[in-house]
């Protein structure tokens, strides 16, 4: 009998134990972003039971029935920043944020620059979605313009923000939904290395969320200045950037995702209790606000400050 069931062990499928296995540890594998580019990120900043932002319903991206409320940040953000203002965010991810800033503060235009492909076609998954909720039909973009946008060179120089016909950005409205797609535009690019929008183009409002450990960590000191320079000449006179750094301790539990970050980690200078007085000081911003208690209801562990500069 023992033969027998030494004999029966020895006949089962090989990997059904190996498979098991397999599984187990792919689950228990933590996902590894080199540049910050965490799939879903803004699901996994802001859980809530509602699943409506400003009127439009964001689906969970890969479809596993996450909500999402709106995202605390938003409460630091004022209105006055962003009304009939043509706007950029850099590091969109999959375009949550970029989209309910639009919606929120009727914008005139807002585009989000990543550097992962895979994130750009979120957003623009995250648009239609947005979108068709409401039962609108997008306005202005066309299935092979979204794909040229996705898929577009990192150096793919972008017309001038222009104001869509027939709206007017000045009143005290939310975007209709049937609009957003005439405002809210997405592009690949990697923002500090060769990323360039259209000639004369310039922004009135930049905002810059939980991106610049990642830039020193892939690009160092010399990345974060380039970050902060490039900034400054795309505003308008004026204009604001909404930084939200974030602080040095995160940094350490980063500093392996690769050989780059390793290495850069080491070489850091400037660390974040820094950044205003090289904004202000080295960059040439004029001045600075800290809109931090704003946020209120954040999740712990994104307790981030917030500043506003302004050129």
């Amino acid at each position: 009998m023992e033969h027998n069931q030494q004999h029966n062990k020895r006949n089962q499928p090989e990997d059904m134990t190996t498979t098991t296995a397999t599984v187990t540890q792919k689950r228990k594998r933590k996902e590894v972003a080199v540049f910050g580019n965490y799939r879903n990120y803004y699901g996994y900043r802001e859980q809530g039971e509602g699943d409506v932002i400003h009127g439009i319903r964001i689906l969970q991206l890969q479809g596993e029935g996450q909500n999402l409320e709106e995202d605390p940040r938003l409460k630091a953000m004022k209105k006055e920043w962003f009304e009939g203002k043509d706007c950029l965010d850099i590091g969109c991810n999959s375009g949550v944020i970029t989209i309910a800033i639009a919606q929120k503060f009727n914008c005139r235009s807002i585009l989000g620059v990543d550097i992962d492909d895979a994130r750009i076609q979120d957003a623009y998954w995250t648009l239609r979605k947005a979108v068709r909720s409401t039962g609108a039909v997008p306005a202005g973009v066309s299935k092979s313009t979204e794909s040229k946008n996705v898929t577009g060179s990192e150096n793919h120089e972008t017309e001038s923000p222009k104001k869509p016909a027939g709206i007017d950005c000045t009143e005290s409205h939310h975007v209709q939904e049937g609009n957003l797609s005439d405002i809210v535009s997405f592009r690949k690019g990697n923002f500090v290395q060769n990323w360039h929008p259209g000639e004369n183009t310039s922004y009135d409002t930049i905002i810059c969320l939980s991106v610049s450990k990642w830039v020193q960590l892939n690009w160092g000191d010399e990345g974060l200045i380039t970050l902060f320079s490039k900034v400054w000449r795309l505003l308008s006179p004026g204009g604001v950037f909404i930084l939200e750094p974030q602080p040095w301790s995160s940094y350490y539990s980063n500093r392996l995702v690769s050989e780059t970050t390793r290495i850069n980690y080491q070489e850091i200078k400037i660390h974040p209790e820094d950044f205003q007085d090289i904004l202000l000081d080295k960059i040439g911003f004029r001045m600075v606000e800290d809109i931090t208690s704003s946020a209120s209801g954040r999740k712990p562990g994104f307790n981030r400050p917030i500043f506003a500069f302004w050129k």
